[in-house]
């Protein structure tokens, strides 16, 4: 059976989706922006736009009952390959060695004009 997880401390969906599913002791997150979900502020630039995504996906698997070392699967979204360097040095503060798999990608574009979105797979 699939649980859907939801918290106020990660942005609420935009759309038709829940923010993460759990089944058989596996989280699949959607993709989280840098949105603060108190405010719904975007900070700026792509090292405070890193860290915003990254504490909100922080607070997501927690809502689910897992945590960033448990995260076995990375994406991340970036609009712009030339942040890669300084959103590296984040992501790296937030997922402890041994690193997740990642995948990382530039886009033309993404949900509310933001640099950068993250989807993970967790353990729980």
């Amino acid at each position: 059976m699939k649980n859907i997880i939801s918290t106020d401390k990660a942005p609420a969906a935009i759309g038709p989706y829940s923010q993460a599913v759990e089944i058989g002791g596996i989280v699949y997150t959607s993709g989280v922006i840098p949105v603060d979900p108190a405010t719904g502020n975007i900070p700026e630039g792509s090292v405070a736009q890193a860290e915003q995504a990254f504490t909100n996906m922080k607070n997501l698997l927690e809502a689910a009952g897992t945590s960033m070392d448990k995260v076995l699967k990375t994406t991340v979204f970036i609009k712009e390959m030339n942040d890669f360097g300084a959103i590296n040095e984040v992501y790296a503060k937030y997922f402890p060695e041994p690193y997740p798999a990642r995948s990382c990608v530039e886009v033309a574009r993404l949900p509310k004009d933001v640099m950068l979105e993250i989807e993970v797979i967790a353990e729980k």
